[in-house]
């Protein structure tokens, strides 16, 4: 985008001069203490602004820099200067740099000073420059300009780019795939302090989809890159189609890399092609993570992954687990799983699973052994959206207080998971909900009914650092058409432990019913359950977490009364790493729930919970 200046002070040491190479060796001299950095005249947002823009600031410690860097900096600083001021509306500034009291751009490359004494700054911005027309022609159907690209607002120079890229976008959206700028007029007038910028687009043809072109590969099958990704030839052109194909390859995990490219010219006479380039990564990959805490044991999982079993992008996974391992109150939990993934079936946006699994779960109030095996289908909308629905059998045998059972079920679980957060691990904004309802039918001893979830998350993060992050949780459940007694184990609720209450024992809080005048501790078949924490950003390493946790657990009732919920709170510490904070939280009960003793871990009653990423 070119700029026409129609008149520029006198005594202006724009940058607007090329810059030879710097090939000056200058000898290392003690740099000054400090920039004297001035703006006279301009509020506290603009001088913000221009010193956030300085390459001279932005080391923070002048003193640690040698006269070269310095000198190099301070030759840049006029472009950095001059951008920002162009973002902020000022077309017709003076800006000075002086180096040891010469003007920085006055001073060739190979005369560089060999010591740097003082370094001065200043900037006069002149006055802010308003729009006298804006107008970008012609617009895509529903294509709306930035409400502050119009005559009378403030010229900033990233309203104008912010304006034709939405134009562009606009007819794109639309299928025209080649839409560019034909045509721009943009000129500043100092003796008014406008700036005019009239633009023209050329849309182009609609175009479609071509053939998917596909390089790269090797192990994977180029018939199946091409169905997964899911680009149908003849299809209208959708920059949306071309960025969810790229996300369903990525997604397959069978790549390191995916790159969609659009030909540079329409095959006639109205076809671009696309080209998928793809890196394949390694096929296999093992990985292992634990968590510990004092009051449940130590946890352990360990996996091994086949990425790419049959050459379609089949995942083959294999699970082992092991948890409460040396737990206060509980006995020890295992499983062994095996699922096989495969992408794209039956249509591009689905994926087929199935899976069978098998374990042993001893807690306080139930040992179960249990086999379950089905198929699944996860479907992805957006970005955003994922439906999952199932057809899983699963058998269980154990024994409660109320005697033994065993319960042969057909489970049918659909779920539906809206998330928007900015990250998965360390989310700082943004929702998360996940609903669900799984309708079982039993056999045998087993009755019929459904299991409804519900687990909503909110992050909210203040400060120009993002230094402060309220994150909140609200989780629900209920248990519909059985009794207790006549549900399986494992969909009846418990609250305890550091996904629920922190600060209480792992599933230490259920329900109490009566058989056969026995009293039988049992799961309940509603739950209701809520977390919150204000994170503080210490450093970009280091961070401190203040929480409190309750939850209630009833049958048929979500009324607390002093028996049926619990509670905890706690103080914690997050350690930043490329994958994620370590955490670490000390938690203590503040209210027990009938028949409980609250914590009983260290320092009576204190908890330690030690995981990777955030609780939730």
């Amino acid at each position: 985008m070119v700029i026409l200046i129609r008149r520029l002070p006198a005594k202006s040491a724009l940058p607007v001069l090329t810059l030879a190479a710097f090939l000056a060796l200058g000898q290392a001299g003690r740099a000054i203490d400090a920039v004297d950095f001035q703006v006279p005249g301009a509020d506290e947002s603009t001088v913000a602004a221009l010193k956030n823009a300085s390459a001279l600031l932005a080391s923070g410690k002048v003193s640690d820099e040698d006269a070269q860097e310095l000198f190099t900096n301070a030759r840049a600083e006029y472009g950095r200067l001059l951008n920002a001021l162009f973002s902020l509306g000022f077309y017709g500034p003076v800006i000075h740099v002086w180096v040891n009291g010469r003007e920085a751009a006055d001073i060739a490359p190979l005369d560089a000073p060999a010591a740097i004494t003082s370094v001065k700054v200043t900037v006069e911005t002149g006055p802010q420059f308003h729009f006298s027309q804006a107008k970008i022609t012609p617009l895509a159907h529903l294509n709306d300009l930035p409400k502050d690209f119009r005559p009378g607002a403030v010229a900033a120079s990233g309203v104008i780019q912010f304006a034709v890229t939405g134009a562009v976008n606009g007819w794109r959206d639309e299928g025209h795939a080649k839409a560019d700028v034909a045509s721009q007029s943009i000129t500043a007038d100092h003796a008014g302090s406008t700036l005019s910028a009239l633009i023209g687009i050329d849309p182009g043809p609609v175009l479609y989809f071509g053939p998917l072109v596909v390089t790269g590969a090797d192990r994977m099958r180029v018939d199946r890159i091409v169905k997964i990704a899911g680009l149908t030839p003849g299809l209208r052109y959708s920059p949306e189609d071309l960025q969810r194909a790229a996300d369903r390859l990525r997604r397959t995990g069978v790549f390191n890399s995916v790159t969609l490219t659009e030909a540079d010219k329409i095959t006639a006479p109205d076809t671009i092609g696309i080209t998928a380039s793809v890196v394949e990564a390694r096929l296999r990959r093992y990985s292992f993570s634990g968590e510990i805490t004092s009051e449940d044991g130590a946890s352990v999982t360990a996996s091994w992954l086949h990425r790419n079993l049959f050459g379609g992008g089949e995942r083959l996974l294999v699970t082992g687990s092991a948890t409460n391992i040396d737990a206060i109150s509980s006995g020890l939990d295992y499983a062994l799983g095996v699922t096989l993934e495969r992408p794209a079936t039956p249509n591009a946006g689905t994926t087929a699973a199935v899976s069978a699994n098998v374990g042993r779960t001893d807690q306080t109030d139930y040992t179960e052994d249990f086999f379950d095996t089905g198929v699944n289908f996860t479907r992805w909308f957006s970005d955003r959206l994922t439906g999952n629905v199932g057809l899983t059998y699963r058998f269980s045998q154990g024994s409660d207080a109320s005697g033994d059972f065993l319960f042969n079920t057909l489970n049918v679980p659909v779920t539906v998971i809206w998330d928007n957060r900015d990250t998965a691990t360390d989310p700082l904004l943004g929702v998360y909900v996940g609903g669900g309802v799984t309708p079982f039918l039993g056999f045998g001893p087993g009755e019929n009914g459904a299991q409804m979830t519900l687990d909503a998350r909110g992050y909210k993060t203040f400060g120009s650092e993002n230094w402060l992050t309220f994150a909140g949780r609200l989780q629900a459940g209920a248990v519909v058409g059985s009794s207790v007694l006549g549900t399986q184990r494992d969909n009846l609720f418990y609250s305890g432990g550091g996904g629920t209450v922190r600060g209480q024992a792992f599933q230490s809080l259920g329900a109490e019913v009566i058989d056969n005048g026995t009293a039988v501790p049992i799961g309940g078949t509603t739950f209701l359950g809520t977390q919150l924490e204000a994170r503080v950003r210490v450093n970009d390493t280091w961070g401190v977490v203040g929480f409190f946790d309750a939850g209630l657990v009833d049958i048929d009732s979500f009324t607390p009364s002093g028996g049926n919920w619990q509670s905890g709170a706690g103080i914690g510490v997050r350690y930043q790493t490329g994958f994620g904070p370590i955490r670490l939280d000390l938690a203590v009960p503040l209210h027990n729930g009938a028949g409980e003793s609250g914590g009983t871990g260290l320092a009576g009653g204190v908890l330690i919970y030690v995981g990777l990423g955030q609780s939730f």
